[in-house]
């Protein structure tokens, strides 16, 4: 049972977690429906679940700072207190604290930060003692139908830390012990007591019995309890995921029994038979693997269910009404994922309500609501997760940022640029269109942060947005990092892989359709679209089979609007790769984005199609690839 105790510790810190979401939105409910009884029941029903549990596990303060939280929970229950602004306020407070606590214990160290103040108002219980208490009980306790064991738990569960203490002097020989009696005295050190609840719990001995209470000086308080630092990160799966899981393991590995007897007794005319045995091993091969990919998978919930308290506490910096709506919350992501996605999702939602949506006299002036809508949506589509963050604010300024772009000489002032290239100059490190910046954020400040993040996840982002209507950012998430969907495409006598989310079309290359742009650079028109054209063999310096393109086969790739002509000798396969990371060994490669083993045994690399769209989008990105393919 020892060996189990850390296992079960982890259980407890993952429910609790959890708990402490569930505390966050029921006060954040609370907020709006302040006379809500079954929102006040589930209040006190966190809070006595995570005093309970941290009793056991020795998370002696913050048992006794739900302790309080209950005591709070109770008194708004039957009506001694009243939900106002400052309360939850305070109550908010005390699930960051909670957190804090939570996260001290997952490391094994102990919580340094302050408790929540409480508002005078509340006149809450003295503070904790540490106390030390000798129970002498009256010898005829039993015969007045006490049980001194009882009370000794009672008093327990008074404290945080309890230290008991058997007095045997007055113990006689078996021979002569009556079981009727009381023979022994406790010594009984309390950490972190409430007096008041150990006096109720001697209430009924005193007579016959002594009973001393005092107070310890803080060097003799019992020490804190040491928690293990967890060994490893744990995932809650839901049982019917491991039941399908294990089941389909099991088919396995029938499947590749069947396969070993076939083989070991082969014949000729079994060919048949092993073909299509190997063909039914090759399908549940896939199902384990997507099976497996489920198991990390988790509602994105997890990561939406933080927005409306930060939300909150925004506008009650800025003075600033907000309501947040949220749809999609059970899209599934990999873990992997959503970790690497909360912070970038948190900074656009902070973009929002800073500079998006306007001050509630702004909003009024502009014949709009003064309180302003933020749109949390997420959903799946083509074999993508998307999520999208929609303001109904001021929109970007279209005319200003490519005033500001001309300024600092990005682009010449007769570039003609779309909506969307405009736009994605805020995600340029440093660039912003504001006259100062705020302490929450400013709209570009960051941004470049954002958009990197999202591409090294295999992703991106798109901004659609108008003057006085809102903004609406567009992030689309691959499901998992670990697995991709490719085109194989033959260049020379090397391998690659291209991303099929990213192919729009392929095809072979007329004569007349190829042209040549800005002198030595390539392109080819399709549907009465220029698009640039890339050699990859002049890329990654391989040797083609031909240098005629008409002979080649281009692979129209899109990324963030822009569309590139991939030239390559031959398309093969389509099929699913396991990404392998370059950079744990070796330097960033400029158009690569990772690496996969192929079922010969060789090794392919994966192309970054965001980075090879970005080389072609304007003449000085351009004149930089035609430097990197010479």
């Amino acid at each position: 049972m020892e060996q189990d105790i850390p296992g079960l510790r982890q259980t407890f810190l993952d429910e609790a977690h959890e708990l402490i979401e569930e505390l966050e939105g029921r006060l954040l409910a609370l907020e709006r429906h302040p006379g809500d009884r079954g929102l006040l029941d589930g209040l006190f029903r966190c809070a006595h679940s995570l005093k309970g549990g941290s009793a056991a596990f020795g998370l002696a303060r913050m048992s006794h700072f739900t302790h309080t939280l209950e005591d709070v929970f109770e008194r708004l229950r039957d009506g001694r207190l009243g939900v106002d602004k400052g309360l939850l306020n305070y109550l908010l407070r005390s699930v960051d604290t909670l957190r804090g606590m939570i996260a001290s214990a997952g490391e094994g160290t102990e919580y340094r930060g302050e408790g929540a103040k409480y508002p005078s108002a509340l006149d809450l219980s003295p503070p904790p003692l540490d106390l030390e208490i000798r129970f002498e009980p009256d010898p005829l306790l039993f015969q007045r139908g006490l049980d001194p064991l009882q009370i000794l738990r009672e008093v327990a569960s008074a404290g945080e830390s309890v230290e008991v203490t058997a007095d045997l002097s007055s113990l006689p020989a078996l021979a002569e012990m009556d079981p009727e009696r009381c023979y022994l005295a406790w010594t009984i050190r309390l950490q972190g007591a409430n007096q008041g609840a150990v006096e109720e719990a001697f209430e009924f001995v005193r007579e016959g019995s002594v009973v001393h209470i005092a107070e310890l000086s803080g060097d003799r308080g019992l020490p804190p309890p040491q928690v293990p630092k967890p060994e490893t990160l744990t995932l809650r799966v839901a049982t019917d995921k491991v039941d399908r899981l294990l089941n389909l393991v099991g088919e396995l590995v029938t499947t590749q029994s069947m396969v070993a007897q076939i083989v070991t007794r082969f014949t000729p005319d079994r060919l048949a038979q092993l073909e299509a045995t190997v063909a039914q091993m090759d399908r549940h091969t896939r199902d384990l693997q997507e099976r497996a990919m489920a198991v990390r998978m988790l509602p994105i919930r997890t990561v939406f269910s933080r927005f409306p308290r930060l939300v909150r506490d925004l506008c009650h910096v800025q003075g600033k009404q907000v309501r947040i709506e949220t749809s999609g919350e059970a899209t599934e992501l990999d873990k992997g994922v959503m970790e690497a996605m909360r912070d970038p999702l948190i900074h656009l939602v902070r973009n929002a309500v800073d500079h998006g949506i306007e001050p509630p006299e702004m909003r009024r002036q502009a014949g709009k609501p003064e309180v302003g809508r933020l749109t949390l949506r997420a959903y799946q589509q083509s074999g993508s997760i998307f999520v999208e963050i929609a303001d109904d604010g001021e929109g970007l300024d279209r005319e200003r940022i490519l005033s500001r772009v001309r300024e600092n000489g990005m682009v010449s002032s007769d570039d003609p640029l779309t909506d969307a290239e405009v736009f994605a100059f805020i995600f340029r490190p440093g660039f912003s269109t504001a006259d100062k910046v705020t302490e929450v954020s400013g709209r570009g400040v960051g941004l470049d942060v954002v958009k990197r993040s999202v591409e090294t996840l295999g992703g991106s982002i798109t901004i659609q947005s108008e003057r006085g209507r809102g903004t609406t950012f567009r992030v689309k998430l691959p499901l998992t990092l670990a697995i991709l969907e490719g085109q194989s495409v033959q260049v020379g006598g090397e391998t690659y892989v291209v991303p099929l989310a990213s192919i729009i079309e392929s095809l072979q290359p007329k004569r007349e359709l190829l042209n040549r742009v800005l002198g030595d650079a390539e392109a080819i028109t399709i549907r009465g679209r220029v698009l640039p054209m890339l050699r990859l063999h002049r890329l990654f310096g391989v040797a083609p089979r031909a240098e005629d393109p008409t002979r080649g086969f281009a692979v129209i790739v899109e990324h963030d609007g822009g569309r590139v002509a991939l030239l390559v000798d031959e398309l093969l396969d389509q099929q699913q790769v396991v990404i392998k990371s370059l950079e744990t060994n070796l330097q960033k490669i400029r158009g690569v984005a990772g690496a996969t083993i192929l079922g010969d045994g060789r090794v392919a690399l994966i192309l970054d199609v965001p980075e090879l769209v970005l080389l072609n989008r304007t003449p000085r990105a351009r004149r930089e690839l035609l430097e990197l393919v010479h």
